[in-house]
């Protein structure tokens, strides 16, 4: 199974009555494995699940905790990159050279290291006290 197969499958899946704005995601774990997630809006709170997060909570529940690639599908114009918030939960289980790929539904394909999405990203070490 290709990653971009079933990030456009996920979409399909997604639960978007607000916005209409349908976004899969799926991941490869260091692992191997795959892991898929789609955005998930309710009334209280529209913005809702994002995909990328669908998709890391699902391999942190199936005991994996490295992404080696992620790929996010949008219907837009443009590739859609992950937001801020999907952009630092990457960051938790990546490194940052891992490869962000965000694809349209019409083919555009643009893919990034999570180092370029998210140049300065927090971590560990600025926890480091030593």
């Amino acid at each position: 199974m290709t990653l971009l197969l079933e990030a456009r499958r996920l979409r399909e899946m997604a639960y978007a009555p607000y916005s209409g704005f349908q976004v899969g995601a799926a991941l490869r774990s260091t692992d191997g494995r795959v892991f898929g997630g789609c955005n998930v809006e309710n009334a209280a709170y529209p913005e809702g699940l994002c995909a990328e997060a669908g998709a890391i909570a699902a391999m942190v529940a199936g005991g994996a905790r490295e992404i080696a690639e992620i790929v996010v599908v949008a219907d837009s114009p443009t590739p859609v990159p992950p937001c801020g918030g999907c952009r630092q939960k990457i960051a938790e289980f990546a490194s940052a050279d891992t490869q962000v790929t965000m694809v349209t539904l019409s083919g555009q394909e643009l893919t990034m290291t999570l180092a370029e999405l998210l140049p300065g990203a927090f971590g560990p070490r600025h926890m480091d006290k030593g």
